[in-house]
Parts: structure tokens; C-alpha cells; sequence
């Protein structure tokens, strides 16, 4: 199939059924060929957690350990997230994680796989996943990480700088929705210091997700 031909939107390969449950919808998503990313993607990397989780954390795609594993968030900043929730008391288990690409967009650099990021186009075309994702499992929190994350879901205009940690209403995408940095930030920190700082203010970011929910 050339790149001339492919449909550029995720919506000619969701699953027939109405209303698809999340296993319908990852099982459809693994022949996506909605964008050219499944060309270089070793596979899709759909969500995963459980049908009506209270938070769905958004990211913007797998790394390169998640895309070899098939499953999102088990990298290093997988592991950052882990720390963050573990911190919080929160149960990795009982949240939905996902991203706003679904494929692993990279540049070869030597025998290293080097992220790419996806561009709107890319990240438009893969949205009827998100979507479908959203509809399922109707969080009561959204947190989106990083600023692809956000603009995906928020618009192109959103800024996390200036509006991370603070809960968002009125969005149509969720009660409730949070934004702030993505964990592979805090690893690219350029030192000890200054990731231990953002680390903590990463932390912070998500004891306003643990206050909704306590509040619930």
C-alpha cells in the first residue's frame, strides 16, 4: 500500500460492533493502518487497565521498550510513574494508561531507536482510538502528560507550563481533567538536582488526581 493510499484516519478500522468493549477495540487496533507509523511500529501499543477505571492517564506514544513489549507505560518513565503512584498510594493496576499515538515513531541512530515526535497529522489519524477509549471507560479524571498529550485532547493553544496540576472542568472529555509533564522529562533533567525537583513536582501534579478522587 503506498503512503498516496492509506485513508489517514483511524475510523475505517474500528470494530463494527456499535458499542466494541476494550477488547474488541484493541484486538481492531492491532491492523491499523490508519497513518503510515504502523510501517515502522514493531506493533500497535493499545491502552490497558480496567473498564471504568476512575483515571486514564494520556500520554503522547510508547517508547522504544514499549513498543517491542506491546504494552504502554513499562519503560523507564513507565517506572517514574510507577514511583509517582506507588508515592501517592494510588494502584498502577486500577488506572487506564494509554497514549494519543498508538505506534512507536523513531529515527534510527546507529543501532539506538530515537524518538520521533508525531506530528498533528499523525496524531489526528490515530484520535478515533482515543476516543473510542474515552467512551468506554468513562474516567472521572483524565491526566494528560506532556504537552502532545494535551494539545491532542485540550487544543493546539493549551499550554501545560501554564496550567499543570489545576483540575479542568467543562472539557466534554471528562468530569474532570489534569495536565502536566510527561515522566520522560523528568528523566532528561540535566542533573541529580534538577530531576529530583521535577520529580517532586510531578508528584505534587498528581495529589490533585488523588483529592478528586477522594472526593469523589
Amino acid at each position: 500500500m503506498s503512503t498516496e493510499n492509506l485513508p489517514w484516519d483511524a475510523r475505517a478500522f474500528l470494530p463494527a460492533d456499535a458499542d466494541p468493549d476494550l477488547d474488541q477495540l484493541r484486538r481492531a487496533a492491532a491492523g491499523c493502518q490508519g497513518c503510515d507509523l504502523y510501517r515502522t511500529g514493531t506493533q500497535t501499543v493499545f491502552g490497558e487497565g480496567p473498564r471504568r477505571a476512575q483515571v486514564m492517564f494520556v500520554g503522547e506514544q510508547p517508547g522504544d521498550q514499549e513498543d517491542r513489549a506491546g504494552k504502554p507505560f513499562v519503560g523507564p518513565a513507565g517506572r517514574v510513574l510507577d514511583d509517582a503512584l506507588d508515592e501517592l498510594g494510588i494502584d498502577r493496576s486500577g488506572v487506564y494508561v494509554t497514549n494519543a499515538v498508538k505506534h512507536f515513531k523513531w529515527t534510527g541512530r546507529g543501532k539506538r531507536r530515537i524518538h520521533s515526535k508525531p506530528n498533528a497529522r499523525e496524531i489526528r489519524a490515530c484520535r478515533p482510538w482515543l476516543d473510542a477509549e474515552l467512551e468506554e471507560v468513562e474516567p472521572r479524571v483524565i491526566v494528560v502528560l506532556g504537552a502532545t498529550a494535551a494539545q491532542a485532547l485540550l487544543g493546539a493553544s493549551f499550554r501545560v507550563t501554564q496550567q499543570r496540576g489545576k483540575p479542568l472542568e467543562g472539557t466534554g472529555l471528562a468530569p474532570y481533567v489534569v495536565a502536566t509533564v510527561h515522566p520522560a522529562s523528568i528523566l532528561r533533567a540535566p542533573d541529580p538536582e534538577t530531576r529530583e525537583s521535577e520529580g517532586r513536582a510531578f508528584v505534587d501534579d498528581l495529589r490533585t488526581v488523588k483529592h478528586l478522587l477522594n472526593t469523589a
